[in-house]
């Protein structure tokens, strides 16, 4: 419940300028969600909203520039330990197997969480082909792609 209200909050502040907590939780209830102020504030503090300026001199809630929502990374961990089969490298391209018909969702949130050393990846049904900027690096993304399966 929680990550689909916070995935909801992430659309609403996407589409609409929403400049205050009541705003954000009258929003929220007009979606289908029971929520408390003090639920709102949690959220928004985890999500790590800021107000940002608007063009006509008032603030409204978004993410600070150039953030990916923290919920991502935990999602991803949680994915990779539920669909992620193996790994394995070579050169500077990261493979990963998954459970079938899981690879484009692990790929989509990988895309999100932003890594710098990757470059890109492309999924099929079930495996994960990752660009990784420079050999050099493999060895650490390996690590933390180890870790998220753990």
């Amino acid at each position: 419940m929680k990550g689909r209200r916070q995935k909801k909050i992430l659309e609403l502040i996407a589409h609409d300028a929403i400049g205050t907590q009541s705003d954000l939780a009258a929003a929220l209830c007009n979606s289908g969600f029971n929520v408390t102020q003090a639920t709102v504030s949690r959220d928004i503090k985890e999500l790590r909203l800021v107000k940002v300026a608007r063009g006509d001199n008032t603030y409204a809630y978004g993410l600070p520039k150039g953030q990916v929502p923290m919920q991502d990374e935990s999602r991803l961990r949680r994915l990779f330990r539920d669909a992620v089969v193996n790994l394995d490298c070579s050169e500077n391209i990261v493979v990963i197997h998954t459970l079938p018909g899981n690879a484009n969702s692990v790929c989509s949130l990988l895309d999100a969480v932003d890594w710098p050393e990757l470059m890109g990846a492309v999924a099929g049904d079930d495996t994960i082909i990752a660009i990784i900027r420079t050999k050099d690096q493999v060895d650490e993304v390996m690590q933390r792609l180890k870790v998220l399966a753990e």
